[in-house]
């Protein structure tokens, strides 16, 4: 089972971004949550989330 939160390390290789980067995207991503009353925590994403926002309605995960 993959887990629920994605760290930053991820959210690097997903986007092919630099940490700093990514960083910056998971704050805009949690604020947006937070909007709906969800609760986030700092330096990580709701992996849903990551994906919906990214590639539109499915939760589109990559398999290697």
């Amino acid at each position: 089972m993959d887990k629920m939160f994605m760290k930053v390390d991820e959210v690097m290789e997903a986007l092919d971004v630099s940490e700093s980067y990514a960083y910056k995207l998971i704050r805009k991503l949690n604020r947006e949550l937070a909007k709906t009353g969800c609760v986030t925590i700092a330096g990580r994403i709701d992996r849903k989330f990551f994906y919906e926002h990214f590639y539109g309605t499915q939760a589109y995960e990559r398999r290697d």
